[in-house]
């Protein structure tokens, strides 16, 4: 754990205004746009403390653009970011000039690779390499341990494709035979995800299996599923959980979603950036929490805390 020596370490003070920049890595997604919410939640929290500004690209894929956007936010001197990173490594220079202009940055869902870390105060995320294994087990458990699944994946190099889909597939190894095909990347598109999930399931009539990595993507493997006529017929997982997959969970089609608190991001994101600026310590990472949903539990007190 890293407290304040990581904060106190910038060249100059704590910029002095009052808007925290939230930087999503699109805002064209339900998942985003509950981060929005947290955020926008904390601000009321605060009373007023603070500004709250929520902004991203048009498609996680577009990271130059959110490049432009963290630098705009240091150049109009912002009390603090907090930031969704597309890329593991193209933020870096951006997270370090905020460093050096004494702005905390507090990273949420994707990391930064090992050479970031020094420039940023915390980071709020699922453990999404302990996600992705849970997804394993959930599908070896339903599946068996032989078979075929099908990885559909999202952005390739994005931290939180690399953790959650190198955890699923370690798992599968681990503890099973069941053969892995893919991973196929969809770049975040819905459309992309379920032409991908009918290729994939078209040319390995076998596949018995299907994992789904992010929002988009589960989305497009569900619907290719439906529409094909393999709902139940397949094993089938998704992540995150917005209302078109918790029908898919309802009607069968998906066995279960991996659902983070992306809420929880947005709102402890905004309150985190204010504990530093107040100098108290923080942790360097801070796990955000995965739940499992089926058709048993979608209506539980704790599935409806994450759903969206």
């Amino acid at each position: 754990m890293i407290g304040l020596t990581t904060v106190f370490a910038v060249p100059h003070a704590f910029a002095k205004q009052s808007e925290i920049a939230v930087i999503v890595k699109t805002a064209n997604s339900n998942y985003w746009q509950n981060v929005s919410k947290g955020a926008s939640d904390a601000e009321k929290s605060l009373k007023g403390k603070y500004k709250i500004t929520f902004q991203g690209p048009d498609s996680e894929t577009a990271v130059a653009d959110q490049v432009n956007m963290v630098d705009n936010a240091i150049n109009r001197g912002v009390a603090g970011i907090v930031l969704a990173p597309s890329d593991p490594d193209a933020l870096i220079p951006e997270i370090k000039k905020a460093w050096e202009n004494g702005i905390p940055v507090v990273l949420i869902d994707s990391a930064l690779n090992k050479k970031g870390e020094q420039y940023y105060q915390s980071f709020l995320s699922t453990d999404n390499r302990k996600a992705g294994a849970i997804a394993a087990d959930k599908l070896i458990a339903k599946n068996g341990k032989e078979g075929k699944v099908s990885v559909m994946s999202f952005t390739p190099g994005a931290g939180s494709a690399i953790e959650r889909v190198g955890g699923f597939t370690d798992e599968i190894a681990k503890n099973s035979h069941v053969k892995i095909v893919g991973p196929y990347y969809s770049q975040s598109d819905m459309a992309t995800a379920l032409n991908q999930t009918i290729d994939a399931m078209a040319s390995n009539k076998d596949i018995t299996a299907l994992f789904g990595a992010n929002e988009p993507t589960a989305t497009g493997m569900a619907r290719a599923i439906k529409q094909l006529g393999y709902a139940g017929k397949v094993v089938a997982i998704g992540f995150d959980g917005n209302t078109l997959l918790q029908d898919f969970v309802r009607d069968g089609t998906l066995d279960g979603i991996l659902v983070q608190s992306s809420y929880q991001m947005g709102f402890k994101g905004v309150t985190t950036v204010d504990a530093i600026i107040n100098k108290q310590k923080v942790e360097k990472f801070i796990d955000t929490g995965v739940i499992y949903v089926t058709k048993a539990n979608i209506d539980s007190p704790e599935a409806k805390a994450v759903l969206y």
